[in-house]
């Protein structure tokens, strides 16, 4: 017997008093013997942004499991490309320093007349002299490096674009130069060898010596390498890493290979991932060439789930490729809107400013609230889309020591920046940086120095003499051409381009990590 709703809630009251049970009066669910919750149950038609999903009691239709599986493929296609980035990044560089002939452990690239716009290279700068070299555990087991004394900011990061040791200023020999240890993945010694090293006693030629040791998890490391302009010239730096800068295996320590410097100053060749489908391609070209445990079993998986797999061909079919276009477009543009956009407000160094930083939530891991709310994945997707190198030296507060980023999308309004138009950027006196401050503008198409007549896009206040105005502030112009009097604050852009900024402090101040000191916003001229 039915009853009614009215009825039931009239009887309800003196139900329960009686201690009746109410479980056989509710509704039964048409095809059950009681009633089911609608919360477990799938309509027979939903509508979704993927279309219409169609049902048999539950059991999806032929036409649905195509349509769903293709958006499952689809949606781990876009994740690899976001998740995989800090991989494929470092292949990018791997394979540009390549191009140079940089293939062993003992080749370095430096840039002897400082790094120009020629290069594509994520965010390089145009004030420090760089020395890069890449190293493979997998083929020369563990490597020394040896830092000369004087050198700046210095990192090796492991092929997953993370943080391994600091080595230079900010590095446990303080800038008084020093020999580093790296040790392969599968090192299981006596030799204690933890992230960021630590100084011991090594067996180096049949004697013992003061090493820095640290263990990488990943076969190959990348080394950067930074030296300090000496009255606004590179020659001092660039001869200080020719002459005492040293790689090879600990196993030829004996009589190790000979240095080989390749100038990469005034060559055009580039070190980006690829934001098409060659990107599966450079990350299943890593993930072929690392141990299985560099990466963790959820990131192995995800990659696995498209066909990128430790000891497998990445070899999709028709149909995978064609989603895999379609995701990697995607991830693009995702990665874009992330960078250019970022919807967290931890990004935003002011309030009231749209300069914001590399390292969202000031963590070089990406950790958020201290890894309570796991890793930032957005914050790491920023970072690798448009800059290199991680390390806590950039993230951390070392007043005087390391250095700090700051970057710019768009101007006062809010507006992209337009290259056939003049911007003002006003640069405030007393910038808090022991060493110096730099601007310099980039190409949000390459995220590398903007291309113009100017090698150098950019403005040192160590290597320039720009006009300066009566309060100690400086303003800079972008422009095609230079606003007449203004040629010595003048940074080139070009017409139809857009571009962006950032700002370097080398030896940052109190008054920067307290926020007393702030750039001024871009703005219109004209």
């Amino acid at each position: 017997m039915k009853i009614s709703s009215k009825l039931y809630a009239r009887l309800l009251p003196s139900l329960l008093l009686l201690g009746v049970s109410t479980t056989g009066l509710a509704q039964d669910t048409p095809g059950y013997n009681n009633k089911i919750p609608d919360s477990i149950l799938t309509p027979a038609r939903v509508e979704t942004r993927i279309g219409t999903l169609k049902f048999f009691d539950g059991s999806p239709t032929s036409d649905t499991v195509d349509l769903v599986y293709d958006n499952l493929d689809f949606m781990r296609g876009v994740e690899t490309f976001l998740n995989g980035m800090p991989a494929a990044s470092i292949e990018g560089l791997r394979r540009g320093q390549a191009e140079l002939g940089a293939t062993d452990s003992n080749h370095v690239v430096i840039f002897d007349d400082l790094m120009d716009s020629d290069p594509i290279f994520l965010t390089g700068n145009t004030d420090t002299v760089y020395a890069l070299a890449f190293f493979d555990l997998n083929k020369d087991g563990p490597i020394v490096v040896e830092v000369p004394e004087g050198s700046g900011p210095g990192t090796v990061n492991d092929a997953f674009f993370r943080f391994v040791i600091d080595m230079g200023a900010p590095g446990p020999d303080k800038g008084m130069g020093g020999k580093y240890l790296i040790l392969p993945p599968e090192y299981d010694g006596p030799l204690q060898a933890p992230i960021s090293g630590k100084e011991q006693d090594v067996e180096v030629n049949g004697s013992s010596e003061k090493l820095f040791v640290t263990r990488s998890p990943s076969y190959v490391n990348w080394l950067i390498l930074r030296g300090f302009l000496v009255d606004g010239k590179p020659d001092a730096a660039a001869a200080m890493f020719r002459n005492g800068l040293r790689i090879y295996p600990l196993a030829e320590a004996t009589n190790p290979p000979a240095m080989q410097f390749l100038n990469g100053s005034k060559h055009a060749f580039n070190t980006v991932h690829a934001n098409n489908f060659e990107f599966y391609h450079e990350l299943a070209q890593v993930i072929a060439r690392e141990p299985i445990g560099f990466i963790d079993p959820e990131l192995r998986g995800l990659f696995a789930s498209i066909g990128i797999e430790k000891g497998r061909k990445f070899a999709p079919d028709d149909r995978m490729r064609k989603i895999l276009e379609d995701a990697v477009a995607v991830g693009n543009a995702t990665a874009r809107a992330i960078w250019i956009h970022s919807r967290d407000e931890e990004a935003y160094f002011f309030d009231d400013s749209r300069w914001y930083t590399g390292f969202v939530g000031g963590n070089h891991e990406f950790l958020k609230n201290g890894g309570a709310g796991g890793r930032n994945l957005d914050a790491r997707v920023l970072f690798h889309y448009m800059a290199t190198v991680i390390t806590p030296a950039m993230v951390n507060k070392m007043v005087g020591a390391g250095s700090q980023y700051a970057l710019l999308n768009v101007d006062k309004n809010d507006d992209y920046m337009d290259g056939s138009k003049t911007y003002k950027l006003n640069i405030p006196a007393d910038v808090p940086a022991k060493d110096f401050w730099s601007i310099v503008a980039y190409d949000p198409q390459t995220r590398s120095q903007l291309q113009t007549s100017q090698p150098f896009p950019g403005k040192n206040n160590q290597r320039h003499e720009l006009d300066v105005n009566e309060d100690g502030s400086v303003d800079l112009y972008f422009a095609p051409k230079a606003p007449s009097g203004r040629e010595a604050n003048w940074i080139q852009t070009v017409p139809g381009k857009g571009w962006f900024v950032g700002l370097r402090l080398y030896g940052p101040l109190d008054p920067w990590f307290d926020k007393e000191w702030q750039p001024g916003e871009i703005e219109l001229v004209d």
